[in-house]
């Protein structure tokens, strides 16, 4: 059985999240100003920590620098930000 689960980001460069392992992530969009990424999951699965990463509009992107799959892009009204963002699972298991 699969379900989708929704998980709120900070608007930072890099972060650590936790996702069953196998998911399949859907989006990111706002909810209420919160970026949240959305992603369909089986949460029987052993957690896995994923390195998410937002990058602003004209921010640098450096040549070596893995990002993993882009998710999608969001807008920020309140500070006129535009944010891109990209998922990496990292195979880190937790219990």
């Amino acid at each position: 059985m699969k379900k989708i689960y929704k998980y709120p980001l900070e608007i930072t460069d890099a972060q650590m999240i936790e996702i069953p392992e196998g998911a399949e992530v859907l989006t990111v969009q706002l909810q209420e100003e919160t970026p949240c990424l959305w992603a369909k999951v089986s949460p029987a699965n052993k957690l896995v920590k994923y390195r998410v990463r937002i990058i602003g509009t004209g921010h640098a992107i450096y040549d070596d620098e893995t990002l993993g799959k882009y998710v999608g892009t969001f807008l920020i009204k309140e500070d006129k930000g535009v944010f891109h963002v990209w998922i990496k699972e990292e195979k880190t298991y937790l219990t």
